[in-house]
């Protein structure tokens, strides 16, 4: 078994996070006023944004959505995500 650095370890909890949430949206089409799955979303919810900030400020956006603004488009003064090696 592979020992993950700190970069691929975040990303792995970003992906389970990522997952749960699909999971609970999946539940909640159905069960849309179900108090307990409501909880479930907004705790995973908040972990993978927390989750996502958290990568973006360590080692750049992985959504464009993420980049900053203020000075210059940072999207493209980075590597995409997919030129990241996070496999």
């Amino acid at each position: 078994m592979a020992i993950l650095n700190e970069k691929q370890q975040l990303m792995r909890r970003i992906q389970q996070e990522s997952f749960a949430l699909v999971e609970a949206n999946l539940y909640l089409d159905s069960h849309p006023t179900c108090p307990m799955g409501l909880k479930y979303f907004a705790q995973h919810k908040k972990e993978y944004d927390e989750l996502m900030e958290k990568y973006a400020e360590k080692y750049g956006p992985i959504k464009a959505g993420q980049s900053s603004t203020e000075k210059k488009w940072g999207w493209v003064t980075t590597p995409f995500p997919w030129e990241r090696g996070e496999s």
